[in-house]
């Protein structure tokens, strides 16, 4: 089942049902978040995303929609494992603080992440049980959100700037690279959290002027995206399988992660974007200036739907990116609408049809050429599953027969993003300086401490709900097949048959130790 979210009512097309992808037409789309789960392996770390959630519906009456997991069978699990208590909210959030971005991997960095990784599963759970309003109060009266995004792009610097070092260093051989992983996912964690919450209006608005930093961060994203599809990379996102990390170094395979979960993390950048786009008659006037001129948003959508990067061809057959999964799409379903598509398409709507967009655009020849291509994509099918794009159709056929008169360029002094060029100047020509301090004070832990921190990582995840929440059957960690066994020792690692158990003993082994002891529990592997 898909998750949706309520949508404005200046963008309602009212009740009949013929909303998007099946829904009604007051519904769209919101991606699946990223929920993470401890790295198997010390020298294996995984990040596994996570199937999307289907919130209850806002509002009363018939078009309130109740949301589901995505696996009924998991209801269970996630109401035994429930949110947080108000309390322990509230302790958490309170304990938000901006970090140096030396200090990553340190001890009271790592207590950070922990309160953003239980803030993130707290999302969730809320949102899935439609009680998200304490979070968001909380969020706002304490002013965290320009924290969240201050610690966001510190954590994107530090993945730009001091990681690609830590892999160039030809004496780090870290027996374990669990505390380097944990700091490359910090962003992912940030950012599905933001995205969990940013469908509140307060919430966008209590950003204040971070918001600027926050559209600088998805434009880069998105960027990036764009550059990948064109460049006819997209067919190269794909699942990392097993069989081809076998072969790969620790920090190699680090590498490979970090690469796919920036794919994932640019889709999340989409939906943040899009619930800005929503908030558009609110935002700061430089941040609308930004978002049409500064980055010109408009035709880095466009881009977006004429490439599509989360659909490829591979060998005659269509495959899309959804749910943390590349997975191919029968032909009956291959005109659907996705998530993905309907948050590209929504954005598109609220800049574009907001007067206020309309008066500020340059709406010169090469935005309008770009802008046009759009009519080639509004299909009578796709008006059926999203009716709200026929305002768009009929706002591009006017354009075509005029010429929008210029924007009135009436903002004298204009607000810009600190975030990212001051952590760029304050560390100039520090990165390997900076690498090497966290390679001797927090990536180099002794055995003890890898203990202490899976300790740490088994009290703050709970096993059934990690799997209550994953897309999918559990996978054999060696061949990739579908699993039915797991390791009775850590219960972490699942295997199709105990010759691939054994296969991958000698990798697992230090790993599982260090798990099975954490958990409390032993016996034979």
């Amino acid at each position: 089942m898909s998750a949706w979210r309520t949508t404005p009512t200046s963008l309602c097309a009212g009740s009949d049902g013929a909303g998007l992808a099946g829904a009604c037409a007051m519904c769209v789309p919101k991606s699946s978040p990223l929920v993470p789960v401890p790295p198997v392996s010390p020298s294996a770390p995984r990040c596994v995303p996570t199937q999307c959630w289907a919130p209850p519906g806002r509002g009363k009456g018939p078009n309130r929609h109740h949301g589901r997991c995505c696996h009924s069978n998991n209801d269970a699990a996630m109401a035994a494992a429930g949110p947080l208590l108000p309390a322990e909210v509230e302790a958490l959030v309170q304990a938000l603080r901006g970090t140096e971005l030396r200090d990553a991997g340190r001890q009271g960095w790592l207590r950070q992440h922990e309160s953003v990784e239980k803030l993130n599963m707290h999302a969730i759970l809320s949102a899935a049980a439609g009680q998200e309003q304490l979070l968001t109060e909380l969020l706002v009266s304490h002013a965290k959100i320009p924290v969240l995004i201050g610690e966001l792009i510190s954590a994107e610097v530090w993945k730009h700037k001091v990681f690609p070092v830590l892999c160039r260093l030809e004496d780090f051989h870290p027996r374990s690279t669990f505390p380097i992983y944990v700091v490359l996912h910090h962003e992912a964690s940030i950012i599905n959290l933001l995205e969990t919450v940013f469908f509140y209006k307060e919430i966008c608005e209590s950003a204040e002027d971070s918001v600027l930093d926050l559209i600088d961060y998805c434009h880069r994203k998105l960027t990036l995206l764009a550059a990948r599809s064109t460049s006819g990379q997209a067919a190269t996102q794909k699942e990392l399988h097993p069989k081809d990390l076998a072969s790969l170094s620790s920090m190699q395979e680090l590498q490979k992660q970090a690469e796919a979960m920036e794919f994932e993390i640019s889709l999340k950048a989409l939906s943040v974007l899009r619930y800005i786009t929503d908030q558009v008659d609110s935002l700061p006037l430089s941040a609308l200036t930004r978002l049409l001129n500064t980055h010109n948003l408009p035709c880095l959508l466009v881009q977006l739907v004429e490439h599509c990067p989360w659909s490829c061809h591979e060998a005659g057959k269509l495959k899309k990116f959804e749910n943390g999964t590349w997975h191919e799409v029968p032909p009956e379903d291959q005109v659907k609408m996705t998530k993905l598509d309907g948050q590209v398409w929504l954005a598109l709507l609220n800049l574009l049809l907001s007067p206020e967009c309309q008066r500020k655009y340059h709406f010169d020849s090469f935005n309008k050429s770009q802008l046009l291509k759009l009519r080639a994509f509004l299909t009578d099918v796709l008006l059926d599953q999203l009716p709200n794009l026929v305002e768009m159709q009929r706002f591009l056929s006017h354009l075509t027969v005029t010429e929008p008169a210029p924007p009135k360029k009436d903002l004298v002094l204009e607000q810009v993003p600190v975030i990212w060029d001051h952590l760029l100047r304050k560390n100039a020509g520090k990165w390997e300086a900076i690498a090497k301090h966290q390679v001797k004070h927090a990536f180099s832990p002794t055995e003890e401490e890898l203990k202490l921190q899976a300790r740490r990582w088994a009290q703050t995840y709970s096993l059934d709900l990690l799997e209550a929440l994953a897309p999918d059957k559990p996978r054999c960690r060696v061949c990739g097949v579908e699993a039915a066994k797991r390791c009775s020792r850590c219960r972490n690692e699942w295997y199709c048959t105990r010759a691939c158990q054994v296969q991958h003993w000698q990798k697992h082994r230090t790993a599982c130790s260090l798990l099975a002891q954490a958990a409390g529990t032993a016996g034979a592997p």
